[in-house]
């Protein structure tokens, strides 16, 4: 039996659990089936960056592995013990420490909430563009570890771009600082770049400081409705290869806007349709006008700008889309979270492979997503207990995976590996490639105990 005293030691009797409430919390996240999840052995909350230190040093020097855990909204299984040992949660590393409007900066710990952090930027009239959808539930240090996006993602780029500098723990308790407050540096290797993405796999993040930005004054936002789904689908590359200046630009099927109309109770047309939203300081009506008549090109059945209050229940119907597919019918769940990128010419192509996957195995599918920088959500819908439909799914979910990386893309725009997707890394990077990133690992963390089991395949695959 391991003794896990040296927690206690670490951070005291209260921020220490092995009882089964806290290990069972701790043992999933949204996108993990519970016949999947892992219970850990323990549960830690520290709150300082000397605590993760001596946490990761005890757990280190008696070869345990270390899980790090967030808010648990992680699609691929990204902070899900594979190997038992220790959860360590950096929920209560929840403070924002400094706001710099002069340099449009913020520090921050690895457990505030997103929203919270966009929240302290407007008191200075700036704001944290790259939000994720999940942003208001979601943390920072989630976010750096899986290097998330959002909505904006098509003109403000993805939350990666807006980490300047970070404060990071190694597996043996060093404590290290990665990139500068200034907003550029070519001094020396990027070691910063090198822990956003990793997954907890490297470094535990305990301090990060982001970029800020102004907010636009003019905002602007409308919906076009077409007959066809690759109609939809060609407008939103068309506008992109075009040079639209659009800060959102989203894609929602018939389908999806059907479960979503069931959910939210509104009314959405049964047609394929994009969302978009306009960001300027002037100009903004110009820009709108660039967008209608590129789209023009493709029939839409309609394209009208909204008033705020029904913009703001149309972005709030999107958000809504990951809890509406797992309440859309009781028998069905969602399978695997589907979530590829491709090049932006190729965004037709892979919704219409998408599209001709599942009625080609009579699955059901909901495709939406950030559509403006080739990222397409599919989620395939199957009755678990149904073993031949669940492996007509997982069919078509890899073909459709296998697609986006043949057509120049990836596995996934932005939740991570985790255990959901390493089966798809030697496709994607290379066997070869592949193998420099596990040299990385095995440098940084040679017994293997930060996160074990995730972002790298079976040797045997």
């Amino acid at each position: 039996m391991t003794d896990y005293a040296f927690l206690t030691d670490a951070v005291g009797d209260d921020r220490v659990s092995v009882d089964e409430y806290a290990r069972d919390e701790h043992a999933g996240d949204w996108g993990t089936h519970p016949e999947d999840e892992v219970r850990p052995d323990a549960v830690v909350w520290p709150t300082t960056t000397e605590e993760v230190s001596a946490i990761l040093a005890g757990a280190h020097e008696r070869g345990i592995p270390v899980t790090p855990y967030a808010a648990g909204t992680g699609l691929e299984g990204n902070a899900v013990p594979a190997h038992e040992g220790i959860s360590l949660d950096t929920t209560r590393m929840n403070e924002i420490l400094d706001v710099r409007p002069e340099d449009l900066q913020v520090d921050v710990q690895p457990g505030v909430l997103g929203s919270a952090v966009d929240e302290a930027a407007a008191e200075h009239g700036l704001t944290f563009p790259p939000l994720p959808s999940s942003g208001d539930i979601s943390t920072v240090g989630g976010m750096i570890a899986t290097d998330a996006s959002g909505m904006q993602a098509v003109k403000y780029g993805v939350v990666g771009d807006w980490v300047l500098d970070l404060e990071a723990v190694l597996a043996d308790g060093t404590v290290i600082s990665a990139g500068s407050e200034a907003v550029k540096s070519s001094a020396g290797y990027n070691l910063k770049d090198l822990i956003v993405g990793s997954e907890g796999t490297l470094a535990v993040v305990t301090r990060a400081t982001l970029q800020l930005a102004g907010r636009p004054q003019q905002i602007r936002g409308g919906r076009a409705v077409f007959e066809t789904f690759e109609d939809a689908a060609g407008a939103i590359a068309d506008a992109i290869q075009s040079g639209v200046d659009v800060a959102k630009i989203e894609l929602l099927g018939s389908f999806a806007a059907e479960v979503a109309n069931e959910y939210v109770g509104t009314d959405l047309p049964d047609a394929p349709m994009v969302f978009v939203e306009f960001h300027a300081d002037h100009g903004v009506d110009e820009e709108i006008d660039f967008c209608r008549a590129v789209f023009a090109d493709y029939d839409p059945l309609s394209f009208e700008m909204a008033a705020d209050e029904e913009m703001a229940e149309l972005w709030e119907l999107r958000r809504e889309m990951a809890y509406a597919l797992d309440d859309y019918r009781e028998h069905l769940r969602p399978l695997h979270p589907g979530d590829v990128t491709v090049p932006i010419s190729a965004f037709p192509t892979i919704v219409r492979e998408a599209r001709e996957v599942a009625e080609d195995r009579d699955l059901p599918m909901a495709c939406y997503g950030h559509a403006g920088d080739g990222n397409l959500h599919y989620e395939i819908l199957v009755d678990p207990d149904d073993e031949e439909m669940v492996a007509r799914g997982e069919d078509a979910y890899e073909r459709i995976v296998e697609k986006a990386i043949e057509l120049g893309g990836t596995a996934t725009g932005e939740h991570g590996v985790g255990l959901g997707k390493r089966q798809f890394m030697n496709r994607e990077h290379g066997r070869d490639s592949v193998a420099v990133m596990r040299s990385i690992k095995d440098a940084l963390d040679p017994d293997g105990i930060l996160n074990p089991g995730k972002i790298f395949p079976d040797e045997s695959e």
